[in-house]
């Protein structure tokens, strides 16, 4: 139990004061060992210590972004999950991955996703999209203490820009790296092992002016692409009925596509590529 916390279950008297819209700057002042980054770790290289997860990509599409994580979390040269979830909502207007460190990005993922809530209830208005990356890039400089250790996250978002004037600019995707640093990305992005793969089939296919469903086609495609050649990227599980997890963000809001909508798609691209194997 962190210090100052009353056995009684009554709040300590800090959760009265007048506090900040971020609810990470509220932990470090009062509870910082509950950081993700504030966590002492043993002397040494920690990366065998935990799953790691990939492969994450995202798509501009009209109206907004699609993306996509495959569902697998290796542990050296063992599968440590085979279901396991990387793509999450951030909020109702945009979306979040992870790869590296599976344990630490999706604690990650729930702290972002609190932060931007605690800022929208002590703001009364929602942060804009540049500031939900800053904030997200807030949380990877602070882990940075561990990704040095081994234990890495990087994040992706994505997600829909409502205040933009220009319609080609309403999808808008940021990607990271271990130190925290930030940067835009144009029409496509992915991030983990498989990425490499992942993005040169993205190369190929992508254009300006997708619609969703084309986003989501594409998207499988590039996963299926990845795990063809990164044994740490999950194909479609046709056996156990085990699909990637795609999820879109447009004006209208956040949407996960279902396990059917995904599985067609992944049947009918496991089936055309029977009929061209390697193409």
């Amino acid at each position: 139990m962190p210090a100052g916390f009353d056995p009684s279950r009554r709040l300590p008297d800090f959760f009265a004061d007048p506090g900040t819209s971020s609810f990470t700057q509220f932990l470090s002042l009062n509870a910082p060992e509950l950081l993700p980054g504030r966590r002492p770790l043993p002397p040494g290289y920690s990366a065998d210590m935990a799953p790691h997860a990939t492969t994450v990509v995202s798509i501009v599409c009209a109206n907004g972004v699609v993306m996509a994580g495959d569902r697998r979390a290796t542990a050296g040269n063992l599968i440590a999950s085979r279901d396991i979830e990387k793509v999450h909502p951030a909020d109702p207007y945009s979306l979040v991955g992870m790869a590296g460190t599976a344990g630490v990005g999706i604690e990650l993922i729930k702290l972002f996703q609190v932060e931007l809530e605690h800022y929208e209830k002590i703001e009364g208005a929602m942060l804009s999209l540049d500031g939900k990356a800053n904030r997200l890039a807030a949380l990877v400089r602070n882990n940075l203490g561990a990704a040095m250790q081994g234990l890495a996250v990087v994040p992706i978002f994505a997600g829909v820009d409502l205040a933009a004037t220009d319609p080609t600019k309403v999808g808008r995707i940021f990607s990271f790296d271990v130190a925290g640093g930030l940067y835009e990305e144009t029409g496509y992005d992915g991030i983990g092992s498989g990425s490499l793969f992942a993005k040169s089939a993205l190369k190929k296919r992508y254009r300006p002016g997708l619609s969703v469903e084309e986003a989501v086609t594409l998207g499988v495609e590039a996963l299926y692409d990845a795990a063809d050649d990164d044994t740490a990227t999950g194909g479609p599980d046709l056996t156990r009925k085990i699909y990637p997890v795609v999820m879109s963000a447009t004006t209208e809001g956040t949407r996960r596509h279902t396990d059917e909508e995904v599985g067609a798609i992944a049947e009918a691209v496991v089936a055309r590529r029977m009929e061209n194997i390697g193409g």
